[in-house]
């Protein structure tokens, strides 16, 4: 299970922050940072999700007001 998360497309409300330790706050910036993660592409970061953290990733993307979070199964099939 993979997470993209679009960094541009980020708020700052942090409720990913609060349902997943992966995430944290940048208060600089006013957006959350995705720990650990990989520059996909222009702001959109990618992560593997660690086994045992697969509730807490999809979450973190439910919880998240302007969908700038996403969670992917192995197959690359869009599940959150």
């Amino acid at each position: 299970m993979r997470v993209t998360f679009d960094r541009d497309t980020c708020i700052g409300m942090y409720q990913c922050v609060a349902e997943w330790d992966a995430f944290e706050k940048d208060l600089n910036d006013g957006k959350a940072d995705l720990v650990g993660s990989e520059e996909e592409s222009e702001d959109v970061f990618v992560l593997e999700v660690p086994d045992g953290e697969e509730l807490d990733a999809k979450f973190a993307a439910r919880t998240c007001p302007v969908d700038a979070i996403e969670v992917y199964d192995d197959d690359g099939e869009q599940i959150v």
